[in-house]
């Protein structure tokens, strides 16, 4: 593995997330043996695997949801692992989430979605602050307008995509986790979706962290690339630079016939 490919960033660097000596285990079976991996602050950073390889159990153990057997995690300087619940959640407010297919909940409207970190986070704003929020994040979201009164039943899967991403805005995130945004979506929706995210990354100077299977997203969106094998975080780099490592997943994945359409 060449120094640039390396999931720990040089002493000079700063990491906006800080991973290491991560081990997570369900029973007998080890998803992650002395894991580690930092993300640059401003980048778009896409996770990518084989089945199996623990992406989600990556980003829930960053994000508080899964606490790790072993290892260390810090997000925005502050560690994570075991941190008492009233210090965790004033960390948890500084990012926002977007979980595959949305999860959005079904009896609430999309604006009253969007509205549900607030309420948990700021209970003390209230109308009509609390209703102007949500319309301005549903149009940063590039939902129409009147997407806000209705129900996730009554959207396409797109749309319940960049709805859970309006609430994910809600809190004016510093960063942005995303798991499988793109999945289901057509190739026209999938593009759109991902210019969507680096124009928010633009201008909101966000930080990313996609997991994802789409190599088309790869390719356009993201800055580095961490490779998960092997149980554990094998390479972080270009595109380019990890086709020049000679490990079979990533040569099967990246040269494989959709890896090849994709680079052109």
């Amino acid at each position: 593995m060449s120094p640039s490919s390396s999931p720990i960033l040089p002493d000079n660097e700063e990491s906006i997330i800080r991973v290491r000596g991560l081990r997570n285990a369900f029973g007998e079976a080890v998803v992650h043996e002395q894991l580690d991996l930092d993300v640059r602050q401003g980048e778009i950073i896409g996770v990518v695997g084989g089945s199996g390889t623990g992406k989600s159990v990556l980003m829930r153990s960053i994000i508080g949801l899964q606490t790790p057997l072993e290892g260390q995690v810090e997000v925005l300087g502050e560690n994570m692992v075991g941190r008492p619940e009233d210090e965790a959640k004033s960390i948890r407010r500084r990012w926002g989430i977007l979980f595959q297919n949305g999860a959005l909940f079904s009896t609430l409207t999309v604006a009253e979605n969007v509205q549900v970190p607030i309420r948990e986070y700021f209970p003390f704003i209230k109308p009509p602050l609390l209703d102007e929020i949500p319309s301005y994040k549903i149009a940063m979201s590039g939902l129409p307008a009147d997407a806000g009164a209705k129900y996730p039943s009554e959207l396409s899967g797109g749309m319940r995509k960049r709805a859970g991403l309006a609430r994910a805005l809600a809190l004016d995130p510093e960063l942005l986790f995303l798991d499988e945004p793109t999945a289901g979506l057509d190739p026209i929706g999938a593009q759109a979706f991902d210019q969507l995210i680096l124009n928010l990354r633009e201008r909101l100077h966000l930080t990313v962290f996609l997991i994802t299977h789409d190599l088309d997203s790869l390719y356009a969106i993201c800055d580095r690339v961490a490779v998960l094998a092997d149980k554990r975080v094998i390479a972080v780099d270009t595109i380019d630079r990890l086709l020049q490592l000679d490990h079979p997943w990533i040569q099967e994945y990246f040269n494989g016939p959709r890896g090849r359409a994709a680079a052109a």
